[in-house]
């Protein structure tokens, strides 16, 4: 448990809306105390870096920009690995779109070489067209994350994985996925934190991404019961996660603060 590195989700882990989650002030003053670094891995392409680094600061958890990684970060570098001069065509919000043109991509809805796909709060019918067409004239079809549904302070909200199954099913293109439990985001986590991955633990509330990626890449897992997993949903599953808590406090009073000094 003498972990000396974090990969911690943000919705449901962290904050619920603008809502803190109980134990994750404390945790990451903890980990800043004691100078272990950590980096917060999330689906959500909504947020540019800034963005979530100006959320977190007025949420009272601290974090730079060198602690953020998203999947439309994630994806970015993914396509510019692939096409350094792609066109891509953009369902998505402030985010992804930063992303895409932070790595030097075109945005378009015209010739397009990817058609990409992030939760999009203003979706309309003629945005999933246009992606439909796209994908079908030979555009590779690309999602951030097929998260079903995320937790808000009102309760579960739709997630990117409702918009992009309807393009799905319509195309019958599958797609490629970025975000956990993919091991596309995970290997760029691994390569950004620079800690061998017996060294990390993954931190989040959904088992169906936080726990399956740190599972799928080898990496020790802490399944907090703050957000979309419960307990009851872990009986339905054959690998469990490495740890299973209620809140992150618990981890501090039954884990860290045993062998993190």
């Amino acid at each position: 448990m003498d972990y000396k590195g974090y990969l911690i989700d943000l919705d449901g882990t962290m904050f619920r809306g603008e809502e803190v989650i109980e134990g994750a002030k404390q945790f990451i003053d903890l980990l800043n105390d004691r100078d272990i670094p950590y980096l917060f891995i999330t689906n959500n392409a909504t947020y540019t870096m800034k963005m979530i680094v100006d959320k977190l600061n007025r949420l009272d958890l601290k974090a730079t920009e060198h602690n953020i990684l998203t999947s439309a970060m994630a994806t970015a570098k993914y396509i510019k690995d692939k096409n350094d001069q792609a066109r891509c065509y953009v369902i998505g919000e402030t985010g992804l779109v930063k992303a895409i043109e932070n790595e030097g991509l075109i945005v378009t809805d015209k010739h397009c070489d990817y058609v990409i796909v992030g939760l999009d709060r203003q979706i309309t019918y003629e945005k999933l067209a246009k992606a439909c067409l796209l994908i079908r004239e030979g555009a590779k079809f690309i999602v951030t994350n097929k998260d079903a549904a995320i937790p808000t302070e009102l309760g579960l909200m739709p997630g990117n994985g409702a918009i992009a199954s309807s393009i799905e099913v319509s195309t019958g293109i599958e797609p490629i996925i970025i975000g956990k439990p993919e091991s596309i985001i995970m290997t760029e986590a691994i390569k950004k934190i620079g800690i061998s991955k017996q060294d990390v633990l993954m931190i989040g509330d959904n088992y169906e991404t936080d726990i399956k990626a740190g599972i799928h890449a080898s990496i020790d897992t802490l399944m907090v019961l703050t957000g979309y997993s419960t307990r009851e949903d872990l009986k339905l599953v054959e690998v469990q996660p490495t740890f299973v808590m209620e809140n992150l406090l618990e981890w501090i009073e039954k884990g860290f603060d045993k062998v993190a000094t």
